[in-house]
């Protein structure tokens, strides 16, 4: 047998001050330069085709890898193909809104853990870890 519980006002309140954190976010600048970078990559047909083809040879990578078949020369070409992703203009600027955007969030969430001793930009791990 449960027992459900309403949420009390205090949290009820939290969560939309959470809700009108998230419409904030989406209202800055550099939520606006990452959807319109992502949205450019998206269209680009030369960025799809080099991300499918990097996606392609890590996949490859990976596997090999995991037989222990993987060579220098195979880690070489990824990152080479990498390279290659990352220089394709739109994809350059998609890096660089997503850098911005992360630094928001980092600043966001450092301005929330503050006063609490928390960050909850990190992972959770065990109860009580320094």
């Amino acid at each position: 047998m449960s027992v459900e519980t309403q949420p009390s006002a205090e949290e009820t309140g939290i969560e939309e001050l959470g809700r009108e954190l998230g419409e904030a976010i989406a209202r800055t600048e550099e939520y606006a330069a990452y959807e319109e970078a992502q949205r450019a990559v998206k269209e680009s047909e030369h960025a799809q085709g080099k991300i499918d083809e990097f996606e392609s040879l890590r996949q490859e990578f990976m596997l090999a890898r995991q037989t222990g078949d993987a060579t220098q020369e195979d880690l070489q070409r990824l990152q080479s193909a990498q390279q290659e992703l990352h220089e394709i203009p739109v994809m350059a600027d998609y890096l660089e809104a997503q850098a911005e955007l992360d630094a928001k969030l980092e600043a966001v969430n450092e301005a929330i853990s503050a006063p609490l001793d928390v960050d909850f930009g990190e992972q959770a791990g065990g109860c009580c870890q320094d």
